[in-house]
């Protein structure tokens, strides 16, 4: 198992060749390597899921390409789980239904009916297996959107903020776990976040990029091993480098109030 992505060169423009055509990136280059975590952050609109899609394969590139273990993507595969925002449960379904489906879907649930059990349990919802969305907290659907992308066992995880609307304390907890899974099945994560903090805890490697139309502005490798202490003062230290690119490190902008 491998899940090395390679991006090169790639720039994406919306509406091309029309006067309101907005140039998402602009030859964004760089190298994932297979069984590392990286984060994706920069200014909102600044391309970040535009970039993960083209990873997934839901948004083609205007130019350049994206590999996967040196194939170039041209669509969704299964070797690329995605986890959205928003948990996106099925609210008809129960929750083992909900991890099931897309084993269901690509006909190979009868060999894999296991593995269902197994992401339940790992994700730590063994109970609940008949409950549905309705029924669990914010924080449990996105532990059971978490068990659907990887029940395929996927080589590459693309995470768009899935944690991004839980409250501090679960959202701590799901970083955890997200975690323990990774180091459990080895599989390369790649998310969007606009939270410093969970990039240099989750992260090997953070990129951080330019406003639009988007570039990579710098590369920082995080080396600290795990678990990581949020009060360390190594991590903080990385936290204000990442900071200061962005240019919100405790900069004070003047402003003129007319009375």
């Amino acid at each position: 198992m491998s899940g090395e992505i390679v991006i090169s060169k790639v720039s994406k423009i919306f509406n091309q060749g029309k006067a309101e055509e907005v140039i998402a990136l602009n030859g964004v280059d760089f190298t994932i390597p297979a069984g590392s975590f990286v984060s994706l952050i920069g200014p909102s609109g600044c391309g970040k899921t535009t970039l993960l899609r083209c990873i997934a394969g839901l948004e083609k590139p205007t130019s350049g390409e994206v590999l996967a273990d040196g194939v170039k993507i041209t669509k969704p595969g299964s070797d690329r789980g995605f986890a959205f925002q928003q948990a996106n449960l099925f609210p008809w379904l129960t929750i083992r239904e909900n991890v099931a489906f897309g084993l269901k879907a690509r006909h190979i649930y009868k060999e894999n009916k296991k593995d269902v059990e197994d992401f339940i349990n790992l994700v730590g919802l063994k109970g609940f297996e008949k409950s549905y969305p309705h029924q669990l907290s914010g924080g449990m659907n996105q532990r059971a959107s978490l068990a659907r992308a990887l029940v395929g066992h996927p080589k590459i995880l693309l995470l768009d903020e899935p944690l991004g609307a839980l409250d501090a304390f679960t959202r701590m907890t799901m970083q955890d776990e997200i975690l323990r899974l990774k180091n459990k099945h080895n599989t390369t994560m790649v998310m969007v976040t606009h939270d410093v903090d969970e990039a240099v805890y989750l992260s090997d490697y953070v990129v951080v990029m330019t406003p639009r139309p988007s570039k990579v502005e710098k590369i920082i490798k995080i080396e600290l091993s795990h678990p990581r202490a949020r009060g360390q003062d190594v991590f903080l230290n990385y936290r204000t480098q990442i900071l200061e690119i962005l240019n919100y490190a405790g900069k004070v902008q003047e402003v003129e109030y007319a009375i």
